[in-house]
């Protein structure tokens, strides 16, 4: 059974709505940063910091990015996709549309794709400053709350 966890973006987050492109766009960026950390060791850090392609498939084309594994007996596959929903304000009482985005384990997905995706997503909810709703239905916070 697939799981799924997601990062909302709330009016705290840095954005509000987010899109595919810039979801890549961080994702690169995260790359980039491990790219670095692996040249100050001297070490290929990126490989196993983020064993995965970036492919964007056709039937999913600004929908949702496929990450697939470089070792397909560690890591296979994670799907990264952006949507929204309405939900209730809890101050006004009214409704209001929430930008999420969704982290996918597709059945079969390894440990290694779990572990994998948890960080991911504690980036990516860091770098929005957003709510992050984990696989195992606790919550994290990355936004400053109100007192």
């Amino acid at each position: 059974m697939s799981q799924s966890a997601y990062i909302r973006l709330v009016e705290e987050s840095t954005m509000t709505e987010s899109n595919l492109d810039d979801v890549k766009q961080k994702l690169e960026r995260y790359i980039s940063m491990t790219t670095k950390t692996g040249q100050q060791l001297a070490w290929h850090y990126e490989e196993a910091a983020f064993p995965y392609t970036i492919e964007e498939k056709s039937e999913g084309k600004g929908k949702w990015l496929y990450l697939k594994g470089n070792n397909p007996e560690l890591y296979k596959y994670i799907v990264i996709g952006v949507g929204s929903e309405t939900v209730m304000d809890e101050e006004s009482g009214q409704e209001k549309e929430e930008h999420y985005i969704q982290v996918v384990l597709p059945d079969g997905a390894t440990h290694g794709d779990k572990s994998k995706a948890n960080e991911f997503c504690k980036y990516l909810a860091k770098a929005y400053q957003a709510k992050l709703q984990l696989f195992n239905g606790r919550t994290m916070y990355f936004y400053p709350r109100k007192p």
